[in-house]
């Protein structure tokens, strides 16, 4: 169950540019800025690739809960710096705080939730689920 290293205060950094995938359209070509649900997939990849470090082999991690302020708009061809610690390790449980810094500015803040997921187990409680459903 996980490796002892996975505990509060470890952090990881990702940046990445902010490309055109990754920004809303409905404004137009000039206003097009970081999206929020990109920003968002960007900060539960950075945390889950943290918390893949410290698990065991067959072990990895799903989201359960986001807190997220988005309070800066990150025009398209900036890079945006997302940095991630955890703060709380109970259990299977762990909750990580986030930031992301834009070239200019910080632009989101909050906290994420996620839990360590035994592969394996969770294959077959999957399957149940979808037999007693009776959807392949």
């Amino acid at each position: 169950l996980m490796k002892e290293s996975l505990k509060p205060g470890v952090s990881a950094s990702k940046s990445f540019e902010i490309d055109k995938d990754r920004t809303i359209d409905f404004m137009g070509e000039d206003l097009r800025v970081y999206a929020t649900p990109m920003l968002l997939r960007d900060i539960e990849h950075t945390c889950r690739d943290l918390i893949v470090e410290h698990c065991d082999e067959g072990e990895d991690s799903v989201g359960t809960h986001v807190n997220l302020t988005h309070s800066g708009a990150t025009p398209l061809g900036m890079t945006v710096e997302i940095s991630v610690t955890i703060a709380e390790v109970k259990g299977r449980h762990v909750t990580l705080e986030f930031k992301a810094t834009d070239d200019a500015e910080e632009v989101a803040s909050g906290k994420h939730s996620r839990f360590v997921v035994d592969m394996a187990k969770t294959k077959e409680r999957l399957t149940a689920k979808v037999a007693k459903v009776g959807k392949s």
